[in-house]
């Protein structure tokens, strides 16, 4: 067989006298067969990587706030991919009631895409299987209220949709007409739960999410719930133990390779290529996320030391610094109505904070300060700021 097999064809379509052509995939998998050999070196060190970052996970002693954290910033560089100008701490202020600095609508995207993945997550634990009726209901909380609320959350297209340009005759790409979209999609997950089929679980993340982006479908979120596809399929199979690669972030520093692999998967059948990219992608992701959990673990750790030296405003303190690791940017009336403690207690605590570098006033007003912590807020965003 040749690679010819692996190219899709084209059907050409009308629409209002204008003509197109419409990509239809292949079914997967992907014939003549993976070249296996030559993709386990990367496959080697990504799977020693995701190794190291599940055992990180173990030894950190609060998870819980790891994965809470983790699981923003994959939203945020997902979203961020499609656009979105939200930054971490406008995600954070605004889960919090706080006002954000960017657009609303911007951080609600990214606030609806969290809450999609532990929606997603969720049902997996409960053990509903990684389906298509479950990528619709993922579908319907990303969309849910945002401006892709009117193009029928948790529905697949019965129209024609298309990337760039302004219509399909002038597109970069235009996917599967919509009376192919069900049968592709059958096959789609047929091949997530073929037992026969004998491929590395990460190779088969590589080629589902190259083959949901070719389907696209989704009158909009298809990117978005693409790249979530990933880290389903590795938390349903116990690849990873908690949601805490972010691999949107490797995907967003080579944005322009990710786009361009993808489209080669559909001209030359180069599925090698694009998934040593995609295994490097989830090395590179793994070794940073074990990176930053040690950072911010050995930054509270020296944190917690300076306040244990502190005196009767220790417990104060502690009360305050616990809060910050969830909302790093705060005020003494919120600290007061949120902990319960009075003003000038909150105030004391946050003076002496201050003094040992833990906080730090960024508005510079003599009313209406507010205090950010500062380096780990810092860890937080590497890596995030809007493109």
């Amino acid at each position: 067989m040749t690679k010819k097999n692996r190219l899709g064809t084209y059907t050409t379509q009308s629409v209002i006298g204008e003509r197109y052509k419409a990509f239809i995939p292949p079914d997967l998998p992907p014939t003549p067969p993976l070249d296996l050999p030559r993709l386990y070196p990367a496959l080697e060190k990504a799977m020693q990587a995701i190794t190291e970052l599940n055992s990180i996970v173990k030894m950190i002693p609060n998870t819980a706030l790891f994965v809470y954290m983790y699981v923003r910033k994959e939203a945020l560089l997902s979203s961020q991919i499609e656009g979105t100008q939200s930054s971490f701490s406008d995600l954070i202020l605004f889960e919090h009631d706080q006002k954000p600095l960017v657009s609303l609508d911007d951080v609600e995207e990214v606030s609806n895409y969290v809450q999609a993945m532990n929606y997603g997550l969720k049902r997996l634990k409960e053990g509903f299987p990684l389906s298509l009726r479950l990528l619709r209901e993922i579908h319907s909380v990303l969309l849910n209220g945002v401006r892709g609320a009117r193009k029928n959350p948790g529905e697949f297209r019965k129209t024609q949709n298309w990337i760039g340009g302004t219509k399909p005759s002038n597109a970069l790409f235009v996917p599967p007409p919509p009376d192919h979209v069900n049968q592709l999609l059958g096959n789609l997950e047929f091949f997530l739960h073929d037992q026969e089929n004998k491929l590395p679980i990460l190779i088969k993340a590589g080629v589902a999410h190259v083959q949901f982006e070719t389907i696209h479908p989704f009158l909009d979120g298809n990117g978005r719930l693409g790249r979530l596809l990933i880290i389903l399929l590795l938390c349903e199979q116990d690849i990873l133990q908690e949601p805490i690669l972010y691999l949107s972030l490797y995907l967003k520093q080579h944005r322009k390779t990710y786009y361009d692999l993808l489209q080669e998967v559909r001209t030359d059948g180069s599925w090698e290529t694009w998934l040593e990219f995609f295994l490097e992608g989830i090395t590179s992701s793994a070794q940073q996320a074990v990176e930053t959990a040690q950072n911010i673990n050995q930054l509270f750790s020296n944190d917690m030391a300076k306040i244990q030296t502190f005196g009767r405003i220790k417990f104060s303190c502690i009360a305050i610094f616990e809060y910050l690791k969830k909302l790093p940017q705060v005020s003494v009336p919120l600290l007061s109505r949120e902990l319960g403690l009075s003003a000038p207690t909150v105030r004391s605590a946050v003076k002496q904070l201050e003094a040992v570098g833990v906080l730090k006033e960024i508005t510079k007003k003599r009313r209406d300060k507010v205090y950010v912590y500062k380096r780990y807020l810092d860890l937080l965003e590497e890596g995030s700021n809007p493109l």
